[in-house]
This record gives C-alpha cells, sequence and structure tokens, in this order.
C-alpha cells in the first residue's frame, strides 16, 4: 500500500540520537519533494498541496474536514477548544501529553479546567475515566466536557491504547454529553503495530490531533480532523494563535511523502526497539512500538556516560532513561547503542 523511500536516511554525524522520534531529518527524496511542491497562500486556502493533505488525512481518519497545524500541541489544543467552553473540564491521565508537556496551555489560553485520573502505566482504563466523570447542570460542580486519550502513550513508554477500553469509553461518551479528544501524536505507530485502522481510530474521538513530524519524518506539522464545523471553527483558533501560514504547501509536502512512503517501515522502528530492549535486557514484550524504558538506572549519569561514546539517550526521571527508536536509527546504530549502554549501564552499576 505504501512505498518505501529508498534514499534512506538523512545523515547525521556519528552519533546514534535515541532521545526523540522528533529528530529525524528529512531525507534527500523528502527534500526533493518539497522543493517542487506547488504552492499558494494558506491563509486564503489557495495552497494546493495543503488542501490535499487536509482531505487526505480527514479521509483517512473517516472525519470530514482537516487542519494543518505547526505543531501537535497546537492541534491538541485547538482540538480541546473545539469540544470544552471556558469554566469546563478536561479529563485526562496524570502523565498525558496535554496535561503535562504543553505548559498549561489549555488554562492559559482558553480557561479550560482540568482533571487528572492515575492510570495504570497509562494504559486506558475506560471504567476508572467514567467514574470521575462530572455532570452537567450541577452548580456545584465543574462540568466534565472532554475526556482527553493518547495513543500511543508517550510516558507510558509508547503504549497502544487497547481498542475494546476506546470503543467503551466512545460509546458512554455518547450517552453522557461528553466528547472525546484524541491525542495522535503517535497514531500511526499504534495503528501499524495494533493492525487498527486509522479510521477506526479515527470514529472512536470527536477531535483529534495527528503528528507527521514524529515516526513518519516530517520536519513540521501536525493535522486536525474532526467535523467541517469544527474545523471552520478550528481555522479561526488557528489564526487567533498566530499559526496562520502562506506558502506552507512546501511543509505539507513533506507530510504527504511521509504518508507515502515512511508509514509502513514504522514497523521496523518497532523491530529495531525490540531489538534494543532484548540486547539489554528489558523484556521485549514490554515494547509496543518504537520506545524502550530502562528502569532503576542513574539517568544523568548514563546519559552522560553514553553521550561521550556517541549515543544520545533522554531522561524521563532520575531512575528512568527513555529510548526511541525512528527512521535516522538503522539496525547497526542499534547494535552499537546497545553495545554502548549494556557497558554503560553495567559500569555503573559496579561501582
Amino acid at each position: 500500500m505504501y512505498g518505501i523511500d529508498t534514499d534512506g536516511p538523512a545523515t547525521r554525524g556519528d552519533a546514534v540520537d535515541l532521545r526523540s522520534d522528533t529528530l529525524t531529518r528529512p531525507t534527500p527524496a523528502m527534500r526533493r519533494a518539497m522543493a517542487e511542491a506547488e504552492v499558494g497562500d494558506d491563509v486564503y486556502r489557495e495552497d494546493p498541496t495543503v488542501n490535499a493533505l487536509e482531505e487526505r488525512v480527514a479521509e483517512l481518519f473517516g472525519h470530514e474536514a482537516a487542519l494543518f497545524v505547526p505543531s501537535g500541541t497546537m492541534g491538541n489544543q485547538i482540538g480541546l477548544r473545539l469540544v470544552c467552553e471556558p469554566g469546563q473540564e478536561v479529563l485526562g491521565d496524570a502523565d498525558a501529553h496535554v496535561l503535562t508537556y504543553e505548559m498549561g496551555a489549555a488554562a492559559a489560553l482558553f480557561g479550560l479546567s482540568s482533571r487528572t485520573v492515575v492510570s495504570d502505566g497509562g494504559r486506558l482504563s475506560a471504567d476508572q475515566l467514567i467514574a470521575q466523570v462530572r455532570p452537567h447542570g450541577d452548580w456545584h460542580l465543574t462540568a466534565t466536557a472532554a475526556i482527553a486519550v493518547e495513543n500511543t502513550h508517550n510516558r507510558g513508554g509508547g503504549l497502544v491504547q487497547p481498542l475494546a477500553e476506546l470503543e467503551k469509553l466512545f460509546a458512554w461518551s455518547r450517552t453522557a454529553g461528553v466528547n472525546v479528544h484524541l491525542d495522535g501524536a503517535r497514531v500511526f505507530n499504534a495503528s501499524v503495530a495494533s493492525g487498527v485502522p486509522l479510521a477506526t481510530y479515527g470514529r472512536l474521538a470527536d477531535t483529534a490531533s495527528v503528528c507527521l513530524s514524529k515516526g513518519l519524518g516530517a520536519p513540521v506539522g501536525s493535522v486536525l480532523v474532526a467535523s467541517a464545523e469544527r474545523i471552520a471553527a478550528a481555522r479561526l483558533w488557528r489564526k487567533r494563535l498566530g499559526g496562520g501560514m502562506r506558502q506552507v504547501g512546501v511543509l505539507a509536502a513533506a507530510a504527504a511523502h511521509a504518508l507515502d512512503h515512511h508509514l509502513d517501515r514504522l514497523a521496523t522502528d518497532h523491530e529495531h526497539a525490540r531489538l534494543l530492549a532484548e540486547r539489554l535486557g528489558v523484556d521485549p514484550a514490554t515494547v509496543e512500538t518504537n520506545m524502550v524504558v530502562v528502569d532503576d538506572v542513574p539517568a544523568p549519569a548514563v546519559a552522560e556516560a553514553a553521550r561521550a561514546q556517541g549515543v544520545l539517550v533522554g531522561q524521563v526521571s532520575a531512575r528512568r532513561v527513555r529510548l526511541v527508536t525512528h527512521l535516522d536509527v538503522d539496525r547497526d546504530d542499534v547494535e552499537r547503542a546497545a553495545k554502548v549502554l549494556t557497558q554503560v549501564i553495567g559500569d555503573l552499576a559496579g561501582r
């Protein structure tokens, strides 16, 4: 269904960078697609490459319309504002990206309240969330207008949310007057890993922000999908937030190239992550997509020692390291990183 970009990844010197899949660089073929893109003024809705991308992504996720935005954070925050009014509440996981890593934007920009539920490592439990929903119509309470779901879950180590739980939550929400927003920063990984079609994930959310600049390897951009009425409102919010872009088809072309050539290859990233886990003594069964979490290690010391040998890793906490495989990491890189990290962790444990 999707081709493979035979030009391969862009070069990154000698370092193996496992800090994040946001670090991918455009391939030579992607750069050509960007250079050759047909463009227009997107604020006037006259950029044909952007228009085509929005139509394509809306169709992929089974929604009426879509909006290209500069970042996943903007996509998430506009998505939340579309389904939640000022003074109402967004309910989500305690480690959800929209509530942990987006600088309190929902409150700062839109006056949205938020409340969290502590989950089992980020794994969605519909019953747990439903039990915490506050009803509309009680003037003592802040009404829950929306529930935010993240798939895959970043701080959950790239776990794929159970389809049955997503379906249960969405079915309940239809009877309760509560909307569902999907933070789909890595929903493409979820689909490739689980075999669940993107349209299935899309129909289980009222609004969804899907990122093209992580595993898919585009340099910039996310797409917000929703109903046509909501996307019309989203265009106004994008403009208010400074996200109106002009000849942005050069970026939309990169995103389209990524969808054409880099989607199915996400399975290779997942394979590399399992291999890395195995080499490091982490149970590969705990690796569902492209993230490996190594616990109970001195994270700052591991990161410093690994960097000295050309391997970059992410520090999630003082005792947790995260390794993310992506387009710019091949099997040789994985083997090299595993060798370095095994040595570093072993040396530090022996002190």
